[in-house]
């Protein structure tokens, strides 16, 4: 009901010429919206409607009122030379200038209503980017003003075939998306294809582009994201420059980048300012880091319930020594454990900053040593517990480290069943469903499947930049090679 009605007055507005008593009455109740009437001379009368909490009030003075003072002509729009003027002619457009931080200016003896963009600008200072830190390479990030985003990225790429494109979602929040790309570069599927996903969203308020994204994605029940969040924009110039497009959201400094692939969530910014060796060393590390993350506690679950056998005689005498008085089986123990941690970890990130840091560290050091005082977890637990969190720490993708602990909990479930065969059984099913995700509908598992042999110069590991003459094929990019022949 609340939509429709919305939509009624949208379109009933749109038709309706502008009346002082009309605008007065959309700012009725609104204590910081403001009406000015100046007499200019015995003929004309100059009225200021505005809401001074979204305009620039310093200019307002400058750039408005002293020029209507000394000004003698009887355009009255024609003396304002330091603000963008633009005519109005219905209440609609009225109502929505106004809410974008415009002064309203009604000409009385021309009968014409001017609207004056002074907006206050809500911007804060440029600062490193606190979720994907790194030592070498650019230390500026993305703000909440998506104005000033679009000019870090074209600060990267001045080129004219960047092409930008404006939409505008949520029938309450009137949230602003910009889409980017580089005109004859991007495959051309990728950018009908956001388009139409971008038009079909219908709902009334988006605060973040978590949420955009959610709307978009191809596969919703799902733990892995489709799309890459970011604040770094040195990290959008280089998926651009590859072919990829990216989504700035008005008010959140996290951009997207689709499409992309499971790897994509492993590759940190810093892997393209190291030497290649050691940043293909560390994309390696992530990988097996995130593989122990998810299956060393199943594994440990699996061969203590089912397999004992398995484990070498000098280790099995450290288990049964430590589990000896243990009331718990190996599933209920480790699921105990990783309860807590995810306990503390989620109480560490909701605290201040400082009070944070320090329950982590004391919460996990006196939990962890009095579960092993009260014989609720053996010592091999906690440690391998501690091994798993930390492992999961190196993915670089906040979204895919929560993910991590579900599917460790699945992995678990199976392990306590089935053993080392139903930790099988799930890295199959894992592998099916990875396979069967999309971004913006191309495959999430390539250059794997399908096979691009040429992409693995970028995938598990980083080769030289001096190898990587070529676009990723999987992207399928309108221009394949990254140099330029001179004469």
């Amino acid at each position: 009901m609340f939509r429709n009605k919305t939509e009624r007055d949208k379109n009933k507005s749109e038709f309706e010429n502008i009346t002082i008593t009309a605008l007065k009455k959309l700012l009725t109740n609104m204590h910081d919206a403001e009406i000015v009437e100046r007499q200019k001379n015995k003929e004309q009368k100059v009225t200021l409607l505005y809401i001074k909490t979204l305009i620039d009030q310093e200019r307002l003075n400058e750039c408005i009122i002293e020029p209507l003072i000394h000004y003698s002509e009887d355009r009255v729009h024609e003396c304002i030379t330091n603000a963008k003027v633009s005519e109005i002619t219905t209440l609609f457009e009225a109502q929505e200038e106004i809410l974008y931080g415009s002064i309203l200016l009604n000409d009385s003896l021309n009968n014409k209503w001017w609207a004056v963009r002074l907006e206050n600008q809500f911007n804060r200072a440029i600062q490193p980017s606190q979720t994907e830190t790194i030592i070498f390479g650019p230390k500026d990030s993305f703000t909440e003003q998506i104005d000033q985003n679009i000019r870090l990225i074209r600060k990267r790429i001045p080129m004219t075939s960047l092409k930008t494109e404006t939409f505008t979602i949520g029938s309450i929040s009137k949230t602003t998306v910009v889409m980017m790309y580089i005109e004859g570069l991007t495959n051309p599927e990728y950018i009908s294809l956001a388009k139409s996903k971008l038009s079909k969203i219908d709902f009334d308020q988006f605060l973040d582009s978590s949420q955009v994204a959610t709307f978009m994605e191809d596969h919703e029940h799902t733990v892995f994201p489709q799309f890459l969040q970011t604040d770094r924009p040195d990290s959008c110039a280089y998926s651009l420059g590859i072919g990829k497009i990216i989504l700035l959201v008005d008010g959140t400094p996290f951009a997207l980048i689709a499409p992309i692939t499971l790897f994509h969530l492993f590759q940190s910014p810093e892997d393209y300012f190291l030497r290649w060796t050691i940043a293909s060393f560390l994309r390696s590390l992530r990988l097996l880091s995130f593989i122990i993350s998810i299956t060393l506690i199943p594994l440990y679950v699996a061969l203590t319930t089912h397999h004992y056998q398995m484990i070498p005689l000098q280790v099995l005498f450290v288990l049964l020594e430590s589990r000896s008085k243990l009331p718990f089986t190996p599933f209920w123990e480790a699921l105990l454990m990783l309860i807590v941690l995810e306990i503390i970890k989620e109480a560490s990130l909701r605290m201040p900053t400082k009070t944070g840091q320090t329950l982590g560290v004391i919460g996990g050091i006196i939990i962890g040593e009095a579960t092993v005082a009260a014989s609720f977890a053996s010592t091999v637990l906690v440690v391998l517990i501690a091994i798993s969190a930390i492992a999961s720490f190196l993915v670089p993708n906040y979204l895919m480290t929560k993910s991590n602990a579900l599917i460790q909990f699945v992995f678990l479930l199976l392990a306590s069943i089935l053993g080392i065969y139903g930790m099988v059984l799930g890295g199959v099913l894992l592998l099916i469903h990875l396979n069967g995700l999309t971004s913006l509908k191309q495959p999430y598992l390539a250059p794997l499947t399908p096979f691009y042999w040429g992409d693995w110069k970028d995938l598990f590991i980083r080769a030289p930049l001096t190898w990587m003459k070529s676009r990723p094929e999987h992207l399928h990019p309108l221009q394949k090679w990254r140099y330029s022949k001179r004469r």
